[in-house]
């Protein structure tokens, strides 16, 4: 019998790139991984409609409709929890989770940064490092802590910065390295398992 895909749940905010990647790699049975919901922080966003026209369930669990910022945490958890996910992947999910979501699924919610952590955290990742003047920058793949950009490394892909560059195309190139990343890695978490060892992650079973 061919192994049960994983399954994942994907958190968006906006245009949902990166779970349209997603969504096409799961395409395939070889891939190991089945996306089985989608989840949002606010209504009519292209990443619900891409989870919608491929069959996926979605829900949304707006900030503003909960008594405290706590209290959406908590909801936006059971919401995921209703799902029995075996990793949580935020795909642009800008939202921070909190203890009662990390308490939940910690070491199986994994996000992305574009910029070689722990280098150039925070909200402006490919901004700093062209301000800095680095010579190569790129993207990372890490496990949530309670941090800022602080948990434990996945993976990271290198991306040069070019003499001519913009924010905008070195965020652009970042987020074509980002993706590929994404899709490979969470293909691999998927097939070989993994383990959270301190700061390490170790792929396989």
């Amino acid at each position: 019998m061919a192994p049960t895909p994983a399954r994942l749940v994907v958190l968006v905010s906006g245009a949902g790139t990166n779970l349209q990647a997603l969504l096409d790699a799961c395409a395939d049975p070889a891939y190991g991984a089945q996306v089985v919901a989608v989840g949002a922080d606010r209504d009519g966003i292209e990443g619900l409609a891409r989870a919608e026209r491929a069959g996926v369930p979605t829900f949304v669990a707006r900030v503003k409709d909960y008594t405290s910022r706590e209290h959406w945490d908590r909801a936006v958890a059971d919401k995921v929890d209703a799902f029995d996910p075996d990793l949580v992947v935020s795909a642009g999910f800008m939202k921070l989770a909190g203890a009662a979501f990390l308490e939940r699924f910690g070491g199986r919610y994994i996000n992305t940064h574009p910029a070689l952590l722990p280098s150039f955290p925070g909200m402006h990742g490919a901004r700093d490092a062209l301000e800095h003047g680095v010579r190569i920058t790129g993207a990372t793949l890490f496990v949530v802590d309670d941090g800022v950009d602080t948990g434990a490394i996945v993976a990271q892909v290198a991306v040069p910065v070019e003499d001519d560059d913009t924010v905008e195309t070195l965020h652009e190139r970042i987020k074509v390295a980002e993706r590929a990343m994404l899709v490979d890695t969470v293909g691999r978490m998927a097939r070989e398992g993994w383990k959270v060892d301190g700061r390490r992650v170790r792929l396989g079973r």
